[in-house]
């Protein structure tokens, strides 16, 4: 199954210069904060970040009776990795998403509900169901050719290496990387057709991965048996999906509790609290000198992995390597099989868009040509690369094949019981998915609003090397 989370490199092309022009303008977020007054300099808690991880974080402090909290964002906007862009040309623009386009999973009869769906339903945003396993048209280095047999093949392989894991879990076994899984059940991709089905199971390089990590992904999310359904929702809305997280928070929040283009450089701990300063991205200059009592980290696994925020002291040997062991996917150099088509009704029929994960931006249209040799020159095109944004350093979590559960109890597990961390790579369960976010926010927020309540508390959740 591919997850199909949001790419490193998505490569946005419109290939129709008459298309008709998406209403971008037609509806506006309801995203404007109650007015108060200047953000503190000291507070009971710092939230860094404002995506989907620190505005449910901030939501879950202010429901448990907790406001004296700031958030401290990079950018000018809620959203995070949650972020749209205007695409084509005057009279055939679209508003796309540079990041996450999907809800994976939503419910099943009276089953969990994921909670991005429950969230997206409250703000009305504009979804149509997407199916990753319908309406598949194959093609080779010859052109078109099918070989809906090799797929169907693969995703069988698939299953059997997410039971694989499960079994040797059970038994106490090392856990595997899904290409030695593969290759302890036999199988082996042989042809190039046998290797683009394997990689549109799974988004990624099988090597990349722990099978043990991503059977639990998987059946947490698809499964209606343990998870949500297995149906994927793809957000078409003109305010961009992020609109579900900017408008929540205007729900609760008020301009005192918001710092807007503040990007942290620094985080000094101690028992007795935190200091973080920040830098003005507006006219890059010195910012802010914060300091709260807790502070919650929200970056993603690719900034905490690099030099662009020091901590003082150093985190503990067993952050560090848990932080580490986690990967931010990126696509290595290749021409990659899945394209996928916008130009669909109830998407956004006779646009002519279609989009496919690259990292060679001079190969779109030879690969597209091998298919359709009389595609015409794209009049847009958009390729954006998470992995070189500062404030992200990557495009979604990834647990490798040294992966144990461990790991991600001390990724998320809080320091000196006044810094903490969240975020959808902190989720055993849900990593690289919004609904990971989602969760971790709310359950960092919960326990450090347990610790708030009950000081004496403060260390109890704290890892174990």
């Amino acid at each position: 199954m591919s997850l199909l989370r949001f790419s490193v490199a998505t490569v946005f092309l419109s290939l129709l210069a008459s298309a008709v022009a998406q209403a971008a303008n037609a509806t506006v977020c309801p995203a404007d904060l109650k007015i108060g007054g200047a953000p503190p300099s000291h507070t009971k808690v710092l939230i860094l970040g404002g995506g989907m991880a620190g505005v449910i974080a901030a939501r879950t402090l202010h429901e448990q009776g907790i406001d004296d909290f700031v958030i401290v964002e990079a950018k000018g906007i809620f959203g995070g990795r949650m972020s749209r862009r205007q695409f084509g040309v005057n009279g055939s623009s679209y508003v796309v998403e540079k990041g996450p386009n999907w809800i994976h999973g939503t419910q099943t009869g009276s089953g969990p509900a994921n909670p991005v769906w429950l969230l997206a339903q409250k703000h009305n945003l504009s979804m149509v169901e997407s199916n990753l396993f319908t309406n598949i048209t194959f093609f080779d280095y010859n052109g078109p050719n099918d070989y809906s047999k090799t797929f169907n093949a693969s995703l069988t392989a698939f299953d059997n290496a997410r039971v694989l894991a499960g079994q040797r879990w059970e038994q106490n076994k090392t856990d595997l990387d899904l290409r030695s899984a593969y290759n302890y059940m036999g199988v082996a991709p042989k042809t190039p057709q046998e290797e683009a089905c394997e990689w549109y199971q799974i988004d990624y390089d099988a090597s990349q991965t722990s099978s043990l990590a991503s059977a639990w992904n998987y059946n947490y999310t698809f499964d209606p048996d343990v998870g949500y359904s297995d149906v994927d929702m793809l957000s078409v809305d003109p305010r961009g999906m992020a609109c579900i997280v900017q408008a929540e928070a205007a729900t609760f929040l008020n301009t005192s509790q918001v710092l807007f283009n503040q990007a942290v450089t620094s985080i000094q701990y101690n028992q007795s609290g935190v200091t973080v300063q920040t830098r003005n991205l507006t006219n890059n200059t010195s910012g802010y000198t914060l300091t709260a009592d807790h502070v919650l980290v929200t970056f993603s696994v690719g900034v905490l992995q690099g030099t662009d925020v020091t901590f003082e002291p150093a985190l503990p040997d067993w952050k560090r390597e848990a932080i580490s062991n986690i990967e931010m996917a990126n696509q290595q150099k290749g021409k990659y099989p899945v394209w996928q088509s916008l130009d669909h009704p109830g998407i956004f029929p006779g646009s002519g868009i279609i989009f496919v994960t690259v990292t060679l931006q001079q190969e779109v249209m030879e690969v597209l040509r091998r298919m359709y040799p009389n595609a015409p020159d794209p009049i847009a095109i958009f390729m954006p690369f998470w992995g070189k944004d500062p404030l992200f350093r990557g495009s979604y979590s990834n647990w490798g094949a040294s992966f144990v559960p461990q790991h991600s109890y001390n990724l998320s597990a809080p320091v000196d019981g006044h810094l903490w961390f969240a975020g959808e790579g902190t989720s055993l369960r849900y990593f690289g998915f919004l609904h990971g976010a989602y969760l971790e926010g709310q359950k960092a927020a919960t326990n450090i609003a347990a610790c708030i309540n009950n000081p004496h508390d403060a260390h109890q959740h704290d890892a174990t090397v």
